[in-house]
């Protein structure tokens, strides 16, 4: 992997603004939800069980005697919210530390520079291709943190061709977000939603698929359009003058046949996780030992040592331990609400509100909400887990199909991760690439905007046509 000089910013001297610590956030949102059990109504609605799923009944909405929290459960409601999230979390872990294993045998690093390093003299092929390498990982495996060590490579890349600063970042960060965005197989995004809300694993996958490829091309043909601008007028063009200094040695990089072999296990993998998904209705547990599965079997085919696999391991999904435990503690919001006997109140003045609008516009709600609700909650896993057991249910009560509230929150997320500064990915590529971030959104606006219609459209056509299977 090439490695990566970066000079200090500029601005590193002067004091840091405070960033909003999403823990600090959940912790918060926690108290206040247990003191609201001694303020809100308590109330429920009769539930029942259709085709397998629970779901509330329509009109069965009555107050209950109140069940305010104690000090005693709101204290004990994080070790009860990992505890009932644990599937996930753990699922979450050992998918973190497969990819461990497979950027460990550098068969992702050795496929991108020498994809870059064909590319380079095909400035025209340059952006769609790479682009979309980076968002196929983004859907597939939910490529985030990891694309900052892209950056080093495609910036110098980009120059040389006579593009810019911003081209290069863009090639990462938005081809990243278009698979984030659409998610077609992203385990930690919609595969977290589809769970809390009962839906099938990976359901829905065709819609996703043309949602990728109309943001893929939507977001290439914005990108493409600003870097020729700037190859024909390089003042047009944004540029950081010595900020990288990349020392590369080509040999370590070379995609081997081990390389390739892994590649290939790392894609066969998905086909027979789709396979078995649609075919024996596979869930997270059978899911989570395919990843296993395939752990082992790139390790050997990228003839690691075995100590090295359980540090790639250990390492992966150390990495992931942070938005794991985020999953946990904003379950820990759903228990205290639950117990207290409000989150029904919460859905029944939720529905009132809106039962009076169509059930597209009722969707369209849901989106909007989602996109903003990122902003404080920049965890894509963790804002799953916070809202999805507010929403399916909601979703029920309003004519909307629970498909169409993942969709939502989906597309929301997506958008969110390249704009807002509470994203901690987005601001260190940023200082990486060292672009403002006032500078990155003067020039992203327009993209956000199309992307924020093309989302908006999408979540309405989908509960249209009743996207499901429910």
């Amino acid at each position: 992997m090439a490695h990566l000089k970066v000079n200090p910013h500029p601005q590193s001297k002067k004091k840091k603004t405070k960033e909003l610590n999403v823990y600090v956030l959940l912790l918060t949102t926690l108290v206040i939800a247990a003191c609201a059990t001694y303020l809100i109504p308590a109330g429920e609605y009769n539930k029942s069980v259709v085709n397998g799923r629970n779901v509330v009944v329509p009109g069965t909405y009555h107050t209950i005697e109140s069940t305010p929290i104690s000090l005693m459960d709101l204290i004990s409601s994080i070790h009860t919210g990992l505890e009932e999230a644990s599937p996930i979390i753990f699922f979450v872990l050992i998918i973190g530390g497969t990819f461990g294993i497979l950027m460990s045998t550098g068969s992702i690093d050795a496929l991108i520079f020498n994809l870059s390093r064909k590319l380079a003299r095909k400035e025209k092929w340059l952006i769609p291709v790479m682009m979309m390498f980076f968002a196929l990982c983004g859907a597939l495996i939910g490529m985030a943190e990891e694309t900052l060590a892209y950056i080093g490579i495609l910036i110098p890349i980009a120059i040389a061709l006579g593009f810019d600063v911003i081209t290069g970042t863009a090639i990462v960060l938005v081809g990243a977000s278009v698979g984030f965005t659409t998610a077609i197989l992203n385990p930690f995004t919609v595969g977290i939603a589809q769970g809390i809300a009962e839906l099938p694993p990976f359901s829905g996958i065709g819609y996703r698929i043309v949602l990728f490829i109309v943001m893929y091309l939507v977001s290439v043909w914005y990108i493409q359009r600003y870097a020729m601008k700037v190859k024909r007028d390089p003042s047009y063009g944004y540029y950081a003058e010595g900020k990288f200094e990349t020392t590369t040695d080509a040999s370590e990089l070379k995609l081997e046949t081990r390389h390739k072999l892994v590649l290939f296990a790392f894609l066969l993998n998905f086909v027979v996780l789709v396979y078995g998904v649609i075919k024996y209705e596979w869930y997270i547990t059978e899911i989570s030992g395919l990843f296993t599965l395939l752990g082992i079997v790139i390790a050997f085919l990228g003839k690691l040592p075995a100590n090295q696999t359980v540090s790639a391991f250990m390492k992966g999904a150390g990495g992931l331990l942070s938005g794991a435990l985020i999953i946990g503690v904003a379950r820990a919001i759903v228990v205290v609400l639950t117990e207290g006997h409000i989150i029904d109140t919460f859905l029944y003045h939720a529905s009132s509100s809106i039962q009076q609008f169509p059930p597209m516009l009722s969707a369209l709600g849901m989106f909007v909400l989602q996109t903003f609700l990122h902003f404080i909650v920049p965890s894509g896993s963790g804002q799953a887990a916070l809202t999805m057991p507010i929403m399916a249910p909601l979703a029920d009560l309003v004519g909307v199909t629970r498909q169409t509230a993942v969709l939502s929150f989906s597309m929301g997320d997506g958008i969110g991760n390249i704009v807002f500064p509470t994203n901690g990915v987005l601001m260190a590529a940023l200082a990486i690439a060292g672009i403002p971030w006032v500078r990155w959104i003067k020039w992203i606006w327009p993209l956000i905007l199309i992307q924020f219609c093309i989302g908006a459209f999408s979540v309405i056509l989908a509960q249209i046509f009743n996207y499901g299977p429910f």
